[in-house]
């Protein structure tokens, strides 16, 4: 039996000495603990929780090699060069490395070159992988004290992004002659999803720790808009955000090209630089433009969902969606790849009907996976849908943002209790979203719901919402006359509405259950579970519904701040390090001076310039202004051998700067 308290210190020391961090973020000591005691963990942790450092800092602890099965080429070679940059001995296998590259990583490996080997699942059940894995867990080899499984969601068919080859991972261990600990990790999981995860992976008795999934330095925002009012916001924005990095999704290829077009003429002018990512792209031109925007060099990209996943980029300002993603899961973690330094950070989606129309039509489009039998795929489908409908429920409500998000993952209590719950069930304010932060006032539209309740009734459901609006407004058109909607009880009883306002009543019924929307591309609207309480008004029990609707304009929520503020706001945490001296010189300016000597150094080594220190870090020796490599080490996030390589030129920046300043 492993001895807790020696792993504890091992753990401490590793967590210090590569990552500069004197104490684990909450949830982290807990994983971390029971892998190194030998138990299985499942670890759910929002994005930017520090989810890594639970897997990382036992494989560099435990003798043997550490394999972490891991989605994506690209986040694999990120997680291994800030391996390296932080003193471990890590390494990938993946389709990127040549068949000699291959051979010369599994013969060091088997010499006991490295700690810790990223694999993709596919990879898993290959005979000379598999071979090699097998001698290194059995008796007298090297050994392999850990798998760890990265975004394991993909395992559950519930989830949002399935994939078959994670089905492997439980083969793979099983076929080891001694098992290894099993830990699974991930940002987004329902609770369905993890009992999945477990199932699938067979864990055993995991240590279970889900930390949360709010992200409280995030602001979320919601915009109903047309396709060139997003153009002109998001060109707007960007130009207001003109320092800042962000990251625009389109839902298609078609998309992503032609708003990539529209901004690049509308800011390269102005001296931002845009790039674009997807799939129909050569690996040349999206490799070329994923280190742009990583150096910040192009600090705008416009993506498909492809674009993201793998990218360890801590300091994304802002994540503005085109479009409507197929799911909560989805979104939350596209939008959660703003802020993951924990600084401020903007998350908008911009959506209108048409993107629903579209996500429908790419459900019932979608290849057969020839994997699944026919029962299997229609579920599939149907469970497509389910998330699309929460989806529409997210764009629609005017309730808080946040809490919505939180409701839909389990967390209700996330938000304390601040407010009562809202007419529609919305949840307690977070203060910082758009509906938080949006005056309503609250409209009675009961003639309007009773009217479209019983026009759906005296229908018998056959109709779409958009059909059901017509017909109730009075329009006389050719699909009203063919379908005999102009002779229908009811047509026409709605004159003195607008068709628009009609259709944001019939989302309003639709999301309080009064309604049902079937799935599928041409979904229609038939009665639901609460339309009983609308036929059966009455003096006793009447019929009431309301709405909210937005009292005033409203200004664009400013979410970034300068990094002097930032610092500012660092120094006024109760746990912040003090400073020995008294300061020489603005911070702010002594800020932008360490991140032109960071990027020297990134340019020179062909990294990401957050490998060399991450704006927290530098904030951090704005603050402290130290003088020696002890004082920089006392920097949170800067451990020894980042102070070994580059802690002599920050630390002569800085008594630069401030003998310039005196």
């Amino acid at each position: 039996m492993p001895d807790a308290n020696h792993n504890a210190w091992d753990a401490q020391d590793a967590l210090r000495r590569y990552f500069g961090y004197d104490s684990f973020r909450p949830g982290q000591q807990r994983l971390v603990d029971a892998i190194l005691a030998g138990r299985d963990a499942l670890g759910v942790m929002p994005t930017g929780a520090g989810k890594s450092i639970c897997y990382q800092v036992p494989a560099l602890v435990r003798p043997g090699i550490t394999f972490v099965v891991s989605p994506l080429v690209s986040l694999m070679g990120d997680q291994v060069r800030a391996l390296k940059a932080a003193g471990a001995r890590p390494s990938y296998l993946n389709s990127s490395l040549t068949l000699g590259q291959q051979n010369t990583v599994l013969k060091r490996a088997a010499e006991g070159w490295y700690q810790i080997m990223y694999v993709a699942p596919e990879r898993l059940l290959e005979p000379r992988f598999l071979a090699f894995a097998q001698v290194a867990a059995a008796p007298g080899g090297i050994g392999v004290p850990l798998v760890a499984v990265d975004e394991a969601h993909c395992v559950s068919q519930w989830g949002q992004d399935f994939r078959p080859s994670y089905l492997d991972i439980a083969a793979f261990i099983q076929a080891l002659p001694v098992r290894p600990v099993v830990a699974a990790f991930t940002a987004t999981a329902t609770e369905r999803v993890r009992a999945d995860i477990v199932r699938m992976l067979g864990l055993q008795r995991p240590e279970t720790v889900v930390t949360g999934f709010d992200r409280a330095n995030l602001f979320f925002g919601v915009e109903e808009m047309g396709d060139k009012a997003k153009t002109a916001w998001i060109r707007d924005y960007a130009l207001n955000h003109a320092d800042e990095s962000g990251i625009v999704y389109c839902s298609t290829r078609k998309a992503v090209d032609e708003l990539y077009l529209k901004l690049a003429h509308a800011l390269e002018p102005r001296g931002i630089h845009v790039a674009r990512y997807h799939a129909g792209m050569s690996n040349g031109d999206r490799t070329e433009n994923q280190v742009a925007f990583i150096n910040d060099t192009a600090p705008v990209i416009v993506a498909t969902n492809a674009f993201g996943m793998g990218i360890d980029k801590p300091n994304v300002r802002y994540v503005i969606h085109n479009n409507v993603p197929e799911s909560i899961e989805a979104y939350y973690q596209e939008a959660g790849r703003a802020g993951r330094d924990g600084d401020p950070a903007s998350c908008y989606l911009l959506w209108n009907g048409n993107d629903f129309r579209l996500r429908r039509y790419l459900i019932d489009r979608e290849p057969e996976d020839e994997g699944l039998d026919g029962e299997a795929r229609d579920m599939a489908r149907q469970n497509r849908y389910r998330l699309l409908s929460a989806m529409e429920g997210y764009c629609q409500t005017t309730g808080c943002l946040r809490g919505y998000i939180l409701r839909y993952f389990g967390d209700e209590g996330a938000l304390g209790v601040e407010r009562p719950a809202d007419a529609d069930g919305a949840a307690e304010g977070c203060g910082n979203c758009s509906n938080c932060t949006t005056p309503y006032e609250t409209e009675d539209v009961t003639e309007v719901a009773r009217n479209v309740v019983l026009f759906v009734r005296d229908c018998n459901g056959r109709f779409g919402r958009a059909l059901v609006a017509d017909a109730l407004h009075g329009a006389n058109t050719e699909r009203i006359r063919s379908c005999h909607l102009d002779e229908a009880p009811g047509y026409g009883s709605l004159s003195s509405e607008s068709t628009g306002h009609i259709k944001d009543v019939i989302g309003q019924l639709v999301g309080r259950g009064y309604l049902v929307q079937s799935q599928g591309q041409y979904p229609v609207v038939g009665l639901g579970p609460h339309a009983v309480e609308v036929m059966a008004d009455s003096p006793e029990q009447p019929f009431v519904f309301t709405m909210k609707r937005r009292a005033a304009k409203r200004r664009s929520n400013e979410r970034v701040r300068r990094a002097v503020d930032l610092i500012r706001e660092d120094a006024a945490e109760p746990s912040a390090p003090r400073p020995r001296r008294a300061h020489v010189g603005d911070d702010g300016e002594l800020f932008e001076r360490l991140r032109e000597l960071r990027r020297d150094f990134a340019v020179e080594r062909s990294w990401a310039p957050y490998m060399i220190m991450s704006d927290k870090a530098l904030r951090g020796i704005c603050r402290l202004r130290p003088e020696t490599r002890e004082e920089l080490l006392e920097v949170p996030g800067i451990g020894e051998k980042k102070a070994d390589d580059f802690g002599d030129a920050f630390l002569a920046a800085v008594a630069s700067f401030e003998d310039e300043q005196r």
